[in-house]
């Protein structure tokens, strides 16, 4: 019997549980086992693992989150970290690895494969930010928590007569904060695609102060002032790099909190979303996404076509070289922008 391992990697995004269960099942079909690496990265590394039957992941598409768990885990910042995973695939007998996961994850995917790890990769990021697939998985879900949260805090800004200042996740690319700001109906959308000019902000929050007397700004934890025509550096929560060298984001929402009221004298509050964008049970639309991720993924394995990965493109399910997905992030078009600005004020 074949064997077939499988690892998330990166942030947990709902639909991740979909994928395990499409994957087992798919697995199953062929008679192929599969086996459940724990905690991304770090689980190969140490050779953690979880035995995957059909009866482990019975219902669990309804869940948020991953019951194989996830980290951050870079082995090209252990020692020796490239050769305890390639090592470890072999002594578990793999004779191929499925890594659902971002652009690091994948990344790092992309790198084994080049030295002989048979690996397949399934695009995972509510960022929607990875290249070579329409969407996806866990982006539905996260913009529909977003939308919502707007949705509410439309009524209290209102009530209250204030500007209020709602941080999106969205690191380099703003989809979440424009597509949720777009169905919220924000007033203003702020995005690191497009550096923004504080005076402008505050000129719509002045011509809104008396009617209808509130502003809601929907903005990504990721937008950056533009200053002398200038980006700023990106507001950070603290300089302490992860194994990916990524900064933790946040404070935007904070920061406009306090400046907009300073130059506008209209009291300004901020909430931030946070995890609530990647917890909770998936959409109908991410586990369906996902379930046929999954499944082509094993599919990939089957075929023994490594070094791709399981896509949503042109609405079909297809494969594309990782090295294509991981090469460039796929970032907010400046048209798509200008169509969302149609609503500013």
């Amino acid at each position: 019997m074949k064997k077939v391992g499988l690892l998330h990697g990166g942030g947990d995004a709902p639909g991740l549980n979909a994928v395990t269960r499409a994957i087992v099942h798919k697995a199953d079909s062929l008679d192929f086992e599969v086996i459940g690496i724990k905690d991304g990265w770090a689980g190969l590394l140490g050779s953690k693992t979880l035995p995957l039957t059909k009866d482990v992941v019975k219902d669990i598409h309804k869940m948020g989150g991953t019951i194989i768990g996830t980290s951050r885990t870079n082995p090209y910042k252990k020692e020796g970290g490239e050769e305890k995973v390639l090592k470890n695939f072999e002594a578990l007998e793999l004779d191929g690895l499925i890594a659902a996961g971002g652009e690091d994850t994948l990344g790092v995917a992309n790198k084994l494969y080049q030295k002989g790890l048979k690996v397949v990769g399934v695009p995972k990021t509510i960022d929607n930010d990875l290249s070579c697939t329409d969407q996806t998985f866990g982006f539905d879900t996260a913009v529909t928590i977003a939308t919502e949260a707007i949705d509410r805090l439309h009524t209290t800004a209102e009530s209250h007569h204030r500007c209020m200042v709602v941080e999106v996740m969205g690191r380099h690319a703003g989809w979440i904060t424009l597509e949720s700001g777009m169905a919220g109906g924000a007033h203003i959308i702020l995005i690191p695609e497009v550096p923004f000019d504080l005076d402008e902000v505050c000129e719509i929050v002045l011509k809104r102060k008396d009617d209808p007397g509130y502003t809601l700004i929907a903005a990504s934890e990721g937008a950056r002032f533009k200053i002398e025509g200038k980006e700023s550096d990106e507001i950070l929560q603290t300089q302490q790099l992860d194994e990916f060298g990524h900064v933790r984001l946040g404070g935007i929402g904070k920061a406009l909190e306090k400046l907009i009221e300073k130059k506008t004298g209209v009291e300004t509050r901020s909430a931030v979303l946070g995890h609530l964008q990647r917890g909770g049970s998936p959409t109908a639309f991410d586990r369906n996404l996902g379930t046929k991720l999954g499944v082509k993924a094993v599919e990939l394995v089957a075929e023994g076509q490594f070094g791709q990965m399981a896509s949503l493109y042109n609405g079909q399910i297809t494969s594309v070289p990782l090295s294509a997905a991981v090469g460039q992030l796929k970032t907010v078009s400046e048209e798509l922008y200008e169509t969302a600005k149609l609503f500013f004020g």
